[in-house]
């Protein structure tokens, strides 16, 4: 189920879900990004195109890092929940660790 990203990033999601550091479902993370608690986005790779520039316009008016990556999918899974389109991660330490794995998997994906 893990097959178009990094198993870790999606490993230190669950991490982050079970510490309680990460909002879920549209409103809990549009209200996350809204009061400032958001420090790190996660959008579905396979989103819609309206949901994600929803997502994009709301992070970048409140100078939140968004990623896309990941299908529904592998990121329900990885939080022991039904697909998600988006996840807030709450915790700046959390939010670091996990943007970490996300930026050295990005990296090397694209060596040619």
């Amino acid at each position: 189920m893990r097959n178009s990203g990094t198993p870790k990033a999606l490993s230190r999601l669950g991490m982050a879900m079970r510490a309680g550091k990460l909002a879920t479902g549209d409103e809990g993370v549009m209200q996350a990004i809204r009061s400032g608690q958001a420090k790190l986005v996660l959008v579905a790779a396979d989103a819609s195109e309206n949901a994600y520039k929803k997502y994009s316009d709301k992070c970048f008016h409140y100078g939140v890092k968004l990623v896309r990556r990941f299908t529904r999918q592998e990121i329900g899974y990885s939080i022991g929940k039904a697909e998600r389109v988006a996840v807030a991660v709450t915790d700046e330490r959390m939010a670091a660790w996990i943007g970490e794995e996300l930026t050295q998997s990005a990296e090397v994906e694209h060596i040619e």
